[in-house]
């Protein structure tokens, strides 16, 4: 298994939105950074993610499944962009801010400590019971 994180301005898809859609999931459409794509084609059905809300909160706030593999993303046809489907799996007991990863031992070479403009990521496995020790699961 790997493991991700998945970044969204709250004001334009949020950790409730994504709790509503429920088993079905939701495609993770508009991504276009070749980087964040590769991640995406790079994914399993069983990975799970960090879901991190970006610009308002900055801080992890549930963990996520991917539901469905990389496929061409329904809002373009532009067949350069691809998209997986994730599903909520549980909220995080508490956010994990972007300003305690900083300060965390053990994840000063993370993505998002490194790179904060990336939406889709990878996260180690050591950096996942980490963050998943901060967020109380």
């Amino acid at each position: 298994m790997n493991y991700w994180l998945f970044k969204s301005e709250p004001d334009a898809w949020s950790w409730d939105q994504q709790v509503a859609r429920g088993e079905a999931g939701e495609e993770w459409h508009g991504v276009r950074n070749y980087q964040a794509r590769n991640n995406m084609r790079a994914m399993k059905i069983g990975d799970l993610g960090f879901f991190y809300h970006s610009n308002i909160g900055k801080a992890a706030v549930g963990i996520v499944e991917v539901c469905r593999e990389s496929s061409p993303d329904s809002t373009t046809d532009d067949p350069r962009w691809d998209c997986v489907w994730i599903k909520a799996v549980k909220p995080l007991l508490r956010p994990v801010t972007l300003e305690e990863c900083k300060v965390t031992p053990g994840l000063e070479k993370m993505v998002l400590v490194n790179n904060t403009r990336l939406s889709v990521q990878p996260v180690t496995a050591a950096e996942w019971e980490i963050v998943s020790r901060l967020g109380g699961v």
